[in-house]
């Protein structure tokens, strides 16, 4: 599998709770806070979810 760099873009605020939860799951909560994940299909999954507050770059 390949790598991936996402970062968050967009506040999570007034946001439905599962995407709140989703965010934290990926390991991200604040503005500009990146992390790199190995893509596997439940990261993919996450990230479909949440991809209007995120960046996705791969590595």
């Amino acid at each position: 599998m390949s790598k991936v760099k996402i970062t968050q873009v967009k506040s999570a605020i007034k946001r439905p709770a599962v995407q709140k939860r989703t965010i934290q799951a990926l390991g991200l909560g604040k503005m500009n806070k990146s992390v790199e994940k190995e893509l596997n299909p439940a990261i993919e999954g996450m990230i479909r979810a949440v991809q209007h507050m995120i960046v996705v770059e791969k590595i």
